[in-house]
């Protein structure tokens, strides 16, 4: 494998993950065209509150997989199908929890927040309409990894690339046709989940790339089988957890600032996470080729997939913050006409020149650890990160206002990729170290790695 292979399914899953950060930067933009920044703000808590959510089970989509690759790798169709049948059954089930239980989850999450009444009142409106997307969401999440797992890029491109433009055309629909304001930003979310579903569903049965079928009922409630594909999701849980308190503790010390750096940083952190989705689509390229390799036992091709993944970390980090460097001053009026917004925005986006370089090769490399299944080290890296970021948030703070609540998100960002490359010199011994652990990755007959 070289440059030239990595990058044929790298820039696909780029282009097809950065429409995710892409809509979102839609969303907030068409928010801070109306006529106050709590629209803003409101759609940035509404949006915060299923990321939390969602992000919980967001490794229905990263386990599903780096199983799914190294089913792929191993030519095996019943574990492919169990790949994805697995997260789908747990998927439908937590849709429809979040839905059962709205009120006390909206609740709960406006009082932890505990924006201003304007803000707190524009939220509201747009949990209650997105709610009814759950299911859908939580369901694609899987389709998603799965398609990727099995290699399936151009149909991974198609799907997520048609549901993000459908959700940003009925975003400026809804707003500036009908004039739906918060409730069309999210009704437009809505109906993109449920269309991505669908339609997701019948590519998997027409797109499959190798000849498959459902698996037995009694291979997929197998006990045994699904505590060790749910140790995998145990740590990605685990690893969520702490991304989500970072997050959270972020958006909500920002909302204690006012509206107008609230508004700030909701802009800046879209930014952010159209540079995080850039490193996301490195980071499924390695998965799918990390995974390939440990369900062939190939090491060379583990070796190489590592050595790319290094030198595009640095390439990507280069080039990303070089971009915003000289775009910038462009950039930031492109989400609001709010001087005032505009303003704060410009005060510390100084810290997201920072973060292409320090959160790289932490995003990038995490790709290599879900190919392989082997979760204990991004857990790790991921609650190291957090404590570090929990003690700059306490301690910088209160000194430094919205620049050390930045300084804090650096820190934590840096600390994700130091933490996580300390682990990666020991992975290739735990995989290829003893011939039995080349027997398949779901768990039904033969030992997981790690």
């Amino acid at each position: 494998m070289n440059h030239r292979h990595y990058l044929a399914v790298a820039v696909p899953l780029i282009i097809s993950t950065i429409t995710t950060p892409l809509l979102g930067a839609v969303d907030t933009a068409v928010a801070g065209q109306l006529s106050s920044p709590a629209y803003i703000g409101g759609v940035a808590i509404g949006t915060m509150i299923f990321n939390t959510m969602y992000w919980l089970f967001g490794f229905l989509r990263v386990s599903t997989s780096g199983f799914a690759a190294q089913s792929l790798g191993a030519q095996n169709g019943s574990d492919s199908m169990l790949a994805l049948a697995r997260p789908v059954c747990i998927a439908l089930f937590v849709g429809l929890f979040f839905i059962i239980l709205q009120k006390p989850l909206e609740y709960s999450a406006l009082l932890f927040i505990q924006p201003d009444r304007e803000t707190a009142e524009f939220a509201s409106q747009y949990f209650s309409m997105r709610i009814w997307g759950a299911p859908f969401a939580l369901i694609s999440y899987c389709i998603l990894g799965w398609l990727m797992g099995m290699s399936l890029i151009k149909v991974t491109l198609f799907l997520q690339i048609s549901m993000n433009v459908l959700n940003i055309v009925l975003d400026v629909v809804f707003v500036y046709v009908f004039h739906m304001e918060v409730y069309g930003i999210a009704a437009a979310t809505v109906i993109s989940e449920i269309t991505g579903c669908l339609a997701g569903c019948w590519l998997v049965k027409t797109n499959a790339a190798m000849p498959v079928k459902l698996p037995p009922v009694k291979l997929l409630v197998d006990t045994k089988a699904f505590k060790k594909t749910m140790a995998v999701n145990r740590d990605l849980l685990i690893r969520t957890l702490c991304l989500l308190t970072v997050f959270n503790l972020f958006t909500a010390k920002g909302a204690g600032f006012g509206s107008d750096i609230l508004a700030a940083n909701a802009i800046l952190i879209q930014i952010h996470y159209m540079m995080a989705y850039v490193f996301d689509g490195f980071a499924n390229a390695s998965s799918i080729f990390t995974g390939k390799a440990v369900g062939k036992m190939d090491r060379e091709l583990y070796s190489r997939t590592l050595s790319l993944s290094f030198q595009w970390s640095l390439i990507s980090s280069a080039v990303l913050a070089a971009g915003y460097f000289l775009l910038k001053d462009s950039i930031i009026p492109l989400f609001t006409p709010l001087e005032s917004v505009q303003e704060a925005a410009k005060t510390y986006d100084v810290w997201i020149l920072l973060y292409p370089v320090t959160a790289s090769f932490g995003l990038i490399f995490y790709g290599i650890f879900t190919g392989a299944t082997v979760i204990g080290p991004v857990r790790n890296s991921m609650f190291l990160a957090a404590l570090g970021f929990l003690a700059a948030f306490f301690t910088a703070v209160p000194a430094f206002g919205n620049h050390g609540l930045w300084l804090a998100f650096t820190l934590f960002s840096l600390g994700r990729s130091v933490f996580l490359c300390m682990a990666v010199p020991g992975l290739a011994g735990r995989l290829f170290g003893r011939r039995e652990q080349h027997s398949g990755r779901l768990g039904l007959n033969h030992k997981e790695p790690g």
